[in-house]
């Protein structure tokens, strides 16, 4: 089988259409019996084997590929996963060593975004209070109405106030809601920032 090979291979590389000035490529392919195979062009059935290009003097010029396997292609994703993580921290590294001189500058500017979330906060937290005494009065005053009043006699509730209430219901809600997205937002802050110290750190050979 080797030398038919062989043979084969050198009837190829000494036709005379192969010695003109033109150079033609040959394929070389194994098959699933591990029989070896050349010829100019692939066969469709083995489009998908890995093959290597031979010039005019039987010398590999280049290898092609078959078709990557499932833990392949996998592990392809996660290389280029891993550049893009390589690649994003060498541009926040160089953003973090372009804005800051020390570490005093890191946390100076730490402490001035803290404020201005505690800031927020303060704000939030003193409407909140003027909101619940504004309920407190709505809700005092439809008690004398139904269905805040078990009186029979009693008129119905005005459809005013009883918006006001619910409105005033919704905007303690809602600034709830903002007053504890002010508490996460300043606790990742700290935590972005400390990250940002010890990697300053590191890139400047600082210690502790």
């Amino acid at each position: 089988m080797r030398a038919l090979l062989t043979l084969s291979l050198a009837v190829f590389l000494i036709s005379p259409a192969l010695a003109g000035a033109q150079e033609h490529k040959l394929y070389k392919w194994v098959d699933s019996d591990g029989v070896v195979h050349y010829g100019d062009t692939v066969p469709p059935e083995y489009a998908e084997n890995e093959k290597e290009v031979l010039n005019s003097e039987g010398v590999t010029v280049d290898r092609l590929r078959g078709k990557l396997t499932e833990a392949e292609i996998q592990e392809q994703k996660r290389q280029e996963q891993l550049r893009e993580q390589r690649e994003l921290q060498r541009r926040s590294d160089m953003a973090l060593l372009a804005t800051y001189l020390t570490v005093d500058e890191i946390i100076m500017h730490r402490d001035r975004r803290i404020e201005l979330f505690q800031a927020q906060a303060r704000v939030t937290e003193l409407y909140l209070r003027n909101l619940h005494r504004r309920l407190v009065s709505l809700q005092v005053e439809a008690t004398n109405y139904r269905p805040y009043n078990d009186d029979a006699n009693a008129p119905l509730i005005d459809p005013g106030l009883m918006d006001e209430i619910n409105e005033t219901k919704e905007t303690i809600t809602r600034h709830e809601g903002n007053l504890l997205r002010f508490e996460a937002d300043e606790k990742k802050i700290g935590e972005r920032f400390a990250e940002d110290i010890v990697r300053f750190k590191r890139l400047n050979g600082i210690s502790d």
